[in-house]
Formats: structure tokens, C-alpha cells, sequence
């Protein structure tokens, strides 16, 4: 006998309403969803980093898999693999760049 749980049955549903979008569609809710995730984990593993261009870069420098890992992540709560994809994601060199731009404009701004 197979049991669900919520979090799969969460999971699953999620997957069935994204099925339905357009593409386009699809993949503004997965960004979204993955976003939640991200927030979590920039919170707790890089609080000194500023939170929305952080989570902008890591989003914006995150492959399709990984979008939709972290968004599935958000349905269930995020777990230690959702702490290693944002981390994979932030070593990228893009993303540096991206996040340090991020930091010069901050700092620009309160100049």
C-alpha cells in the first residue's frame, strides 16, 4: 500500500497546477516558489548578505533543475539540499560578480 503524506500530496499538486500553465507560466511560478526557498537559506547561512538582490542573483543564475528543486523545496520545507543547491549556486562566478554589483550599487546609494 502507498502512503502520501502532505508534503508529497503538497508536491504533487503543485506539479499538477504548473502542468496546466504555459510555459511561460510555468516557470514565473517555479522562479517564485524558488525564491521562498532561497529565502530561507540566505537568511540563515548569509545574514550579512542584503536579502532581495541576493535572492535576485542566486535566482537569476540558477539552472531550470535547480529552480525547480528549490521550488519543490518551498512546498516541503526547506531541507539540507536546498542549503547545497543555493550554495552551489552562490560559488558560481556569475553569480559573484553579481552578487558584489549588487553591494556596489547598495553602497552607491547611501553615499
Amino acid at each position: 500500500m502507498m502512503r502520501i503524506s502532505l508534503g508529497n500530496c503538497g508536491v504533487i499538486c503543485a506539479f499538477a497546477i504548473l502542468s496546466a500553465c504555459t510555459p511561460q507560466t510555468q516557470d514565473q511560478i517555479a522562479r517564485s516558489a524558488a525564491k521562498s526557498a532561497i529565502n530561507r537559506v540566505v537568511i540563515e547561512r548569509y545574514p550579512s548578505l542584503p536579502l532581495e538582490p541576493a535572492i535576485n542573483c542566486i535566482i537569476d543564475n540558477a539552472t531550470s533543475q535547480q529552480i525547480y528543486a528549490l521550488a519543490a523545496d518551498s512546498v516541503t520545507g526547506p531541507t539540507t539540499s536546498t542549503g547545497e543547491i543555493v550554495a552551489g549556486i552562490v560559488q558560481k562566478p556569475e553569480t559573484v560578480r553579481c552578487l558584489a554589483r549588487s553591494a556596489v550599487e547598495i553602497l552607491g546609494a547611501r553615499a
